[in-house]
């Protein structure tokens, strides 16, 4: 059987300009922004660097484990432009926010941590590619692969420049990010809230630990991060799990088995305690989305 080249070239062109077609496509990187009543609106990296001053920023990241060069723009300048409709960065000081990632981690964060002291900053830098991976003028964002799972930390990773803020648990580092929310995590997830405890019950302390560790990445009752399990429905983690297991799993995870789910030495037994106690809690306050018919 013989090939006809005649008729295989053209077949190749035309692969060629579906492929760059696809390419010329592709969805610039943006940023959505939520305001309290829940209006969003989203900022093309194209028009928040024409905004913000970048520079490059070397960082102590602790993804990599190594220093990392970034191209970034400071975040307070990002928030002054994302939301410039409610007064800019400055509104947002005694607010709470949720970074939402394309993966589904949703880190909760307070504004003043974000923003850091007034006339100061934070350290906090939104980055859009790596300064080794763009060399040349006209070079396209690019990062390279993050993390134990190795993903694509695109279209924005939130980085800190401060020699003491390359802690994860202390400073979010979201990449991936791709919303940023003006909301509390109270009223963003209220499946969550421990609610009609009394107000002396360890529960609520073990809430507060819930937000700062855990719900970044794991749901109760369907709300909040995506990557991990929920904890609460259908059964509770402190239902088939002993809570002596519980806590060493939680401070330390590879102890037990390899996984992407980070150690929290910075947990203390009282944490771990209070933790228990919400998870108790909400084990009485189930509200499984897939029993109520929600997708």
């Amino acid at each position: 059987m013989s090939i006809d080249l005649d008729r295989v070239a053209p077949l190749s062109t035309v692969l060629l300009i579906v492929l760059l077609s696809a390419t010329s496509l592709r969805a610039e990187p943006s940023m959505v922004f939520v305001s309290p009543d829940a209006k969003s609106h989203s900022i093309s990296l194209v028009n928040l660097r024409a905004a913000c001053p970048e520079r490059e920023i070397t960082v102590d990241d602790p993804y990599h484990g190594r220093s990392m060069r970034y191209f970034a723009m400071p975040l307070i300048c990002v928030l002054d432009l994302g939301f410039a409709d409610e007064g800019g960065a400055e509104s947002l000081r005694g607010q709470g926010l949720l970074l939402k990632a394309l993966d589904g981690y949703t880190r909760p964060a307070s504004g003043s941590d974000l923003l850091g002291l007034p006339g100061l900053g934070s350290g906090a830098a939104l980055a859009y590619g790596e300064v080794a991976l763009m060399e040349g003028p006209g070079a396209s964002p690019r990062f390279s692969p993050i993390d134990r799972r190795k993903v694509d930390p695109a279209p924005f990773y939130l980085i800190w420049s401060g020699s003491d803020q390359n802690d994860p648990h202390t400073h979010p580092w979201p990449y991936q990010l791709a919303r940023i929310e003006v909301a509390s995590f109270a009223e963003a997830f209220p499946k969550t809230v421990p609610g009609e405890l009394a107000d002396s019950h360890p529960g609520w302390s073990g809430y507060t630990v819930f937000q700062r560790a855990c719900a970044a990445c794991h749901a109760i009752n369907g709300q909040g991060g995506k990557i991990g399990p929920d904890l609460n429905v259908p059964r509770s983690i402190v239902e088939y799990r002993p809570v002596d297991q519980i806590k060493d799993y939680i401070r330390d995870p590879e102890a037990t088995r390899y996984t992407s789910m980070p150690a929290h030495p910075d947990l203390t037994d009282s944490d771990l305690e209070a933790l228990i106690s919400y998870f108790r809690a909400m084990s009485e306050r189930k509200q499984d989305p897939r029993a109520e018919g929600d997708s």
